[in-house]
């Protein structure tokens, strides 16, 4: 059994660091920093809504995983 959660929380980890390089691929660096200020108002919509919202499901699957496989 502990395999089993072991494997998926490679998987899981794998497909968040995916989502999260998906996101961050239109901010550039001055973005990182406050540099682009024209980004803060704009409201999330279609698939980068969808991906934003899939990005917080997984990473709570990831929690989830991580405090079962600690029992």
């Amino acid at each position: 059994m502990q395999t089993a959660i072991n494997i998926a929380m490679i998987i899981v980890s794998v497909v968040l660091i995916i989502m999260i390089l998906l996101q961050a691929k239109g901010s550039g660096f001055t973005g990182t920093f406050g540099g682009d200020a024209g980004s803060i108002n704009r409201t999330r919509r279609g698939v980068e809504k969808t991906l934003f919202q899939a990005t917080i499901v997984t990473a709570v699957v990831y929690v989830v995983l991580a405090m079962i496989s600690t029992f």
